[in-house]
């Protein structure tokens, strides 16, 4: 019976979770963020609570990583934690929507920016879109090495795109193109029409679609050498490189352009470089938005099919699915079956791009479950290996801050949160029917 082959270096997964985290939301969401928060002070504080976040996860998740070096990542923490329906509801939630609508929009985006470059109409957009997917599940399928060098590749092109922008904006911008002492607004609230805890929950949206994306290294740790030490690792440097390269390119902004600028912009990222370099960096910016999105798209392609063929091997799943192929022991039947339904919303974008923003806000309530399941493990078997830094208080914050982004999208946002549970809800027959086939 083939099995897989733990070919993943720390480098490959390192690369894999700033690869996954990097995509198009630092080029797209401080237009939102600015509009929410109109004040230098404010825009870098929540990138920096966004960065605190996802380096308390990072360090929670090692733990568990190191106690549970299996593919799967956090579907098999929640599992060990809570049951086999925690675990395939993040699964389910994770197939059908959140992992492969990721796709989609990915896949959408890189065409889009491809057809920067070559005109595209909306049928050869979905072409390319879809011309792409199949290109990077081939490299997937072909071996879990080839998916990894297609990581450390397109990460390493993204990281040099990013820095050519930062370089620009604090090598040739100027401090004095923002005012960075300017108040949020005045008490009246004539700045912030519906408060200031409100404007918050609008931009950490932005904030925490951005930092998502590091634990993608725990979907790999069947495949990864000296898993217990290298996940852990991969996931803390990744959290750290990310939270660093994120302040800057938004101190980068800001040397180029006021928060009202950057507010108005639906381009931040081209906008501000086209102050320095004019048109050329319009160009430039769309080869890095291309190269960043089709590079996690790649990622996703590779990274999520192990937590289908951990599901699949728990026998809550196709069997297909949990089978590696014989020659290039991945688990390609996962793969596949995860590119085909992510061509299935990308031909029916329109009609399914709502339902993927209603379910992303689940995907904190299984964060901060898993997290918590930290708890649960130390009371059950003590220490282990590797213990999270300020224990309990980094969990805490990381819980803490979940809970108060899934509360306030419940009041602020009722018709998507409740779309969400609801959908989480139907997954719960699923799962009992196929515990009853098993």
């Amino acid at each position: 019976m083939p099995k897989l082959q733990q070919k993943l270096t720390l480098f490959d997964l390192t690369m894999i979770a700033i690869g996954s985290t990097i995509g198009s939301g630092i080029f797209l969401t401080p237009s939102s963020i600015a509009n929410a928060l109109p004040s230098p002070f404010w825009i870098l504080l929540v990138w920096i609570v966004g960065g605190l976040m996802a380096l308390s996860g990072a360090l929670t998740f090692a733990e568990l990583g190191a106690r549970m070096p299996g593919a799967g990542g956090v579907y098999v923490y929640l599992r060990e934690a809570y049951g086999g329906l925690a675990g395939f509801l993040y699964g389910w939630a994770y197939f059908l929507v959140v992992n492969t609508g990721g796709i989609a929009a990915l896949s959408v985006a890189f065409a889009t920016y491809f057809g920067y470059f070559v005109p595209l109409s909306p049928v050869e957009l979905k072409i390319v879109a879809i011309a792409g997917l199949i290109v990077v599940t081939i490299i997937n399928v072909v071996g879990v090495k080839a998916g990894g060098i297609f990581s450390d590749v397109f990460t390493i092109l993204k990281l040099a795109g990013i820095a050519g922008l930062i370089i620009v904006g604090l090598g040739w911008g100027s401090s004095e193109a923002t005012d960075f002492a300017a108040p949020l607004g005045d008490p009246t609230g004539a700045v912030l029409p519906n408060g200031l805890t409100s404007a918050l929950a609008v931009a950490m949206v932005g904030v925490l679609w951005s930092y998502g994306g590091w634990q993608h290294a725990s979907f790999l740790a069947g495949e990864a050498r000296h898993a217990q030490r290298a996940i852990p690792l991969a996931m803390i440097f990744g959290a750290l490189a990310v939270t660093v390269i994120y302040v800057l390119t938004n101190v980068a902004y800001l040397f180029l352009l006021s928060p009202q600028q950057i507010g108005a912009s639906s381009a931040v990222a081209s906008d501000a470089i086209a102050r320095i370099l004019g048109s050329d960096g319009g160009k430039a910016i769309a080869l890095a938005i291309f190269i960043s999105t089709f590079g996690t798209a790649g990622i996703y392609t590779l990274s999520a099919p192990r937590i289908y063929y951990a599901m699949a091997s728990d026998g809550v799943f196709f069997r297909k699915v949990a089978e590696v192929h014989p020659k290039f022991h991945t688990p390609a039947y996962a793969i596949l079956f995860q590119t085909v339904w992510a061509i299935v919303l990308i031909l029916f974008w329109g009609t399914f791009e709502n339902l993927i923003s209603y379910v992303v806000f689940t995907d904190w309530i299984f964060f901060a479950l898993a997290a918590a399941s930290v708890f649960i493990f130390r009371r059950r078997s003590g220490e282990g290996a590797y213990k999270t830094p300020g224990y309990p208080l980094t969990p805490l914050f990381f819980i803490a801050t979940s809970v108060w982004f899934i509360v306030n999208t419940l009041v602020e946002r009722p018709a998507q949160a409740w779309a969400g549970l609801g959908f989480l809800a139907l997954g719960m027959p699923v799962y009992y029917f196929w515990r009853k086939r098993q």
